[in-house]
């Protein structure tokens, strides 16, 4: 048995004896209860008993001391204490909710109407004495027949208690005799329990973990070491220790195993470092042109048995489209779907040559097809690519493993260069226009400037404003203004026809850049972009928007302004164009004559 199940078992056990001892204990004080509730009750019955006999017996004293000598007030309290005797049928309930039984409940019965034949005779004997008759109410309450009613309310009274000692005596053995009972009960459970646990800490710990356990720490610490000469011990226990021999047995021949492949692996130094290397210019490509001749360059070496290709997925046309290959493999480069190849499909290394029974891709020639080797390039759980490989020398074992570091390193590399040809067009572009955006600008202005100074020429900045643009976003709502923005680029990138850079400069200003045109020039094409502009027609989600127009300011370099200055100065001739009522081009010139105005 195993020593998970030895302990579960035991735990189980232990918990079940511990339950039931502390259940047992319940009990037993449950008994206990039991004892000082039959007490309690027997103290409350005698007390109520004792509170009717005591008034009964009053009353019959005080009868009898006003036939002798008639007071005022004694007659008062017995007519009071008739008043209130006729209550006892209330203490007679009240015994009954406390828990008499029948037979003290009839007894009690008897003595009330034993008690109500003395309170006849009483009021009787009052009658007489009210009379003044007191010698008549003397015979009554001193009779024979009064004394023997007497002694039998009093036998009654103490015959009830004895029942009620008897019965209390018998349920006060009961629950002594149970109390004990459980409690023994519970003891033999505690000490079943603590057997169980020495027996498991003895058994258990001792025979069947501390004694193996020594013995395998020698041979692990060997292992440790790196000494795999030591021979692990076979231990025929079915338990955790024998897992753990097992474990120690498949630890020392895996040991062996890697010894063996890193002697193969340092044979095969010259590989690994013509990998490495790959790996590093893969790292230092920014272009995929430059991946590609690294792949062509260094994969014949790593790999000169086998010839190969590279294919690429063309996502928008589900297409595999070949991009290099080396070692003049068997074949053709013609393109095809995914779906042909098996690795693309599968997700990983496809050889049907590596098992006994498997199936060849459709993309490569049958006669190639069985030795063939496809690597699908996955990077973040995408495919992005495919290696093919054609083994020339069928007698040796395809080094798989170099295959697929191959192919993660070149599709992290593409992965990578891919990654960065996005960064940098969200870099440049504006993602609503599709326009350059203001960080390109300041470099394109900068690069644009320096070769206007080499040639001594001149440099045209326009600065372009959607006239009226808050009022359109306040009545069409932001993404009709959205819409106004795209289409005003089309139209400015249209008009300009690679006469011109245009840039979104910021909101719904656009900034055009006119390379070696001067103030005529550069207002020309000013005038055509406020007609183009102010002629179109936006429609969004069926509501015509209608036509905008744009104030346009015009700066030229180095006439108007310094090249520091040049987008200023035009923003300025823009502010300009808007305060002498919008849609309407200003040049930098007028600036002046504004001022001097």
């Amino acid at each position: 048995m195993r020593i998970a199940t030895i302990t579960n078992v035991a735990y189980v056990a232990t918990v079940i004896l511990t339950l039931a001892s502390g259940v047992a204990l319940f009990m037993a004080s449950s008994a206990d209860r039991t004892e000082r509730k039959a007490v309690e009750q027997r103290y409350v019955l005698d007390k109520t008993t004792e509170d009717i006999e005591t008034e009964v017996f009053a009353l019959s004293e005080l009868a009898r001391s006003i036939v002798i000598t008639p007071n005022p007030e004694e007659i008062q309290q017995l007519k009071a204490g008739f008043a209130k005797e006729r209550s006892l049928e209330k203490h007679l309930v009240a015994v009954k909710d406390v828990g008499a039984s029948p037979d003290e409940l009839l007894l009690l019965r008897d003595g009330m109407v034993v008690i109500k034949a003395l309170e006849d005779e009483q009021q009787a004997a009052l009658a007489a004495v009210e009379r003044g008759a007191a010698a008549e109410g003397m015979k009554i309450v001193f009779s024979a027949d009064y004394e023997h009613q007497l002694d039998q309310a009093q036998y009654r009274f103490d015959h009830f208690r004895q029942l009620l000692d008897q019965r209390a005596q018998i349920a006060i053995g009961e629950a002594t005799k149970k109390s004990q009972w459980l409690r023994s009960l519970s003891e033999i459970m505690v000490a079943l329990t603590a057997l169980l646990f020495l027996f498991v800490l003895g058994f258990i710990i001792k025979h069947r973990i501390l004694r193996p356990v020594v013995t395998l720490s020698d041979v692990v610490n060997r292992l440790a070491s790196q000494d795999y000469d030591v021979e692990a011990p076979v231990l025929a226990q079915v338990d955790e220790i024998g897992d753990m021999a097992q474990a120690i047995r498949i630890f020392r021949e895996n040991g062996l195993v890697r010894q063996r492949l890193e002697r193969e692996r340092d044979a095969d130094w010259v590989t690994r470092n013509l990998l490495a290397r790959m790996t590093q210019r893969l790292q230092g490509c920014d272009t995929r042109d430059s991946i590609l001749k690294v792949v062509a360059l260094f994969v014949p070496q790593i790999i000169p048995d086998m010839s190969g290709r590279l294919y690429m997925l063309d996502r928008r046309a589900n297409r595999m489209v070949c991009m290099t290959n080396w070692l003049s493999p068997s074949g053709d480069d013609t393109p095809f779907t995914p779906d042909f190849c098996w690795a693309l499909k599968r997700g990983q290394l496809h050889s049907p040559a590596r098992d006994t029974v498997d199936v060849p891709c459709e993309h490569l020639a049958p006669d190639i097809a069985g030795k063939a080797i496809c690597v699908p390039l996955i990077a973040q759980n995408n495919i992005i690519g495919l290696l093919t490989f054609e083994n020339r020398a069928p007698e040796k074992e395809p080094p798989y493993t170099y295959l697929e570091l191959i192919a993660e390193t070149l599709a992290l590399s593409l992965a990578n260069q891919k990654l960065r040809d996005t960064l940098t067009e969200r870099a440049m572009y504006d993602s609503l226009t599709g326009l350059h955006n203001r960080y390109h600008l300041e470099e394109t202005l900068r690069t644009l400037l320096g070769r206007a100074e080499a040639k001594k020429s001149v440099l045209s900045c326009l600065m372009l404003d959607i006239d009226h643009f808050k009022r359109l976003n306040d009545t069409y709502g932001h993404e009709a203004g959205d819409q106004v923005l795209r289409e005003t680029a089309q139209v400015i990138q249209h008009a300009l026809n690679e006469r011109g850079m245009a840039f979104r400069y910021g909101g719904e200003e656009f900034l055009v850049i006119l390379p070696e045109m001067n103030e005529a020039q550069a207002q020309t094409v000013a005038s055509k972009l406020l007609m183009a502009i102010s002629s179109q027609s936006i429609i969004y989600e069926s509501q015509d928007i209608g036509p905008v127009s744009v104030s346009i300011g015009i700066a030229t370099w180095p006439v108007h302004a310094r090249a520091d200055n040049l987008i200023r100065t035009a923003d300025l001739a823009l502010y300009l164009a808007k305060e002498r009522g919008r849609g309407q081009i200003v040049m930098a010139k007028n600036l002046v004559k504004a001022g001097e105005q």
